[in-house]
C-alpha cells in the first residue's frame, strides 16, 4: 500500500479518538469503537513494512545515485588535474624550448659576429701582404726597367764589349 492509504488510515483513527465520548471523571479518556480501531491499526500495520521497503529501496537507491555521482566528479577532478599538469608541463617545455632557442641564437649571432670579424682581419691582413709583396715587385721591377734603360743608353753611346749581368730573380736571363 501506498504512504497516502497510511496517512488516510492514521487520520481516521485520529478523527476516532477526538470524536469519541469522553469518560466521566476522566477528561484525557474516551470511548472509541475497538473492533474499528483494531481494523484501522492492522491496515497500517499491514502498509507498513511495504512502504519501510519502499523507503528503505528509495534510500539505498539515492544512496547508490550520491555514490556514482561522487565517484564520478571524483574521476572528472582527477581527469581535469591531470589535463591541467600536462598542460602546465607543456607550457613549461615550450617555456624552456623557448629560453633554449633564444639562447641558441644569442650565441650562433656572437659566434658569426666573431667569424666576421676573423675573416675580416685575415682578409685585410692578407691584403696588407699582398700590397707590400707588389709594392717591393714593382720597385724591383722599376729598379730593373732603369737599370735597362741605362743599359740600353749607353749601349748607343759607345759600344760596350759584353751586357752587365744582373743578379735578379725577377729580370730574366738573356742569352747573347
Amino acid at each position: 500500500m501506498e504512504n497516502s492509504n497510511i496517512i488516510e488510515l492514521l487520520d481516521m483513527l485520529y478523527a476516532m479518538v477526538t470524536e469519541a465520548w469522553g469518560v466521566p471523571l476522566g477528561n484525557d479518556k474516551c470511548i472509541i469503537e475497538r473492533d474499528k480501531a483494531m481494523e484501522i491499526i492492522n491496515e497500517i500495520k499491514n502498509s507498513l513494512p511495504g512502504s519501510i521497503a519502499e523507503s528503505k529501496r528509495l534510500v539505498a537507491a539515492r544512496d547508490e545515485f550520491i555514490g556514482n555521482a561522487k565517484r564520478e566528479a571524483e574521476a572528472l577532478r582527477r581527469n581535469a588535474e591531470e589535463k591541467a599538469r600536462t598542460m602546465v608541463e607543456e607550457q613549461e617545455i615550450v617555456r624552456v624550448a623557448r629560453a633554449r632557442s633564444a639562447e641558441m641564437i644569442a650565441s650562433a649571432e656572437a659566434k658569426s659576429r666573431e667569424l666576421r670579424r676573423l675573416a675580416s682581419d685575415y682578409v685585410d691582413d692578407i691584403m696588407r701582404q699582398t700590397e707590400e709583396s707588389l709594392s717591393g715587385a714593382l720597385s724591383t721591377v722599376r729598379s730593373a726597367h732603369g737599370a735597362f734603360q741605362s743599359a740600353g743608353s749607353l749601349a748607343k753611346a759607345k759600344p760596350a764589349p759584353a751586357a752587365p749581368r744582373m743578379e735578379s730573380s725577377i729580370v730574366p736571363e738573356i742569352e747573347e
